[in-house]
């Protein structure tokens, strides 16, 4: 409700038309679309004590699951370079961020994020699985799936490597160059003031940003030799449930346009 809220007003008020909003909209869908891969199969699971799942449906889970944390690793950065034009060149910043790079941006993200992890599933069909076919986990996810297989996942793992080195290391990189032009900005306005308010435009983004990267590394970066299932399943419900259910209470808590759109979207239907 609070990622649908967060797009329907930026889609009524005309004051939100602009890139940051637009991206905003496009996290807020992200994450609708994200819970949706898993969230319904785990109240199913808690509900109805419905502990299968096919072998398609695991696959179709698991594509869905990773490439939208890609298209959310893409818009994070893009997010970033975004609030980087806005505090760093002001005066070019309608000029830069038009309305069709935007479109290009946002397309591409979902486009790179869908195709990169198509590699998975098909590499997770081609191995061979035997013994126990039980799942340690509430949903098919890349830490779990490969315990299952008697044959080696080298290519899994090779396939995560080139991941990490040509996406999600540069997206990281991206957006630490992003913040350390932008809070070398900030520090070079003269107001207090000023040095707040400009300050304030990208702390909400900063937030998710540290939100995102920190459940992702403790899911997928810490040591094999610590990791557990329990902790493996800790970390990807926050990420699953935690992140999505905040990102909208960041964004609308601290944007003070987001919170007048919204009081002026319910002052419309209450007098409408």
């Amino acid at each position: 409700m609070g990622n649908l809220t967060i797009i329907t007003v930026t889609y009524l008020d005309h004051r939100l038309h602009t890139p940051m909003y637009f991206f905003l909209s496009n996290l807020s869908f992200l994450d609708i679309s994200s819970i949706s891969v898993t969230i319904p199969k785990l109240l199913d699971i808690l509900l109805h004590n419905s502990y299968h799942i096919s072998v398609n449906g695991c696959f179709t889970q698991l594509y869905f699951f990773l490439s939208l944390a890609s298209v959310e690793l893409l818009l994070l950065t893009i997010m970033a370079y975004d609030r980087y034009v806005a505090i760093c060149h002001p005066l070019r910043y309608s000029v830069i961020m038009s309305q069709r790079l935007c479109l290009q941006m946002a397309a591409g993200t979902w486009l790179i994020g869908f195709l990169e992890t198509v590699a998975y599933p098909v590499l997770f069909t081609h191995l061979s699985y035997c013994g126990s076919n039980q799942i340690n986990h509430f949903f098919c996810d890349l830490s779990a799936l490969p315990k299952l297989s008697c044959t080696s996942t080298s290519n899994i793992e090779h396939v995560t490597y080139i991941l990490g080195v040509f996406i999600e290391t540069p997206c990281f990189f991206l957006i630490l160059i992003s913040y350390i032009h932008i809070i070398s900005s900030i520090l070079r306005i003269n107001s207090v003031e000023g040095r707040r308010k400009a300050f304030s435009t990208c702390a909400s983004h900063l937030t998710v940003v540290i939100l995102f990267y920190g459940t992702m590394m403790c899911l997928y970066l810490r040591p094999t030799s610590i990791q557990s299932p329990e902790q493996n399943k800790f970390f990807a419900l926050l990420y699953n449930v935690l992140i999505p259910l905040l990102n909208p209470l960041i964004y609308s808590l601290k944007n003070k346009d987001v919170k007048q759109a919204i009081q002026k979207a319910f002052h419309r239907k209450l007098f409408s």
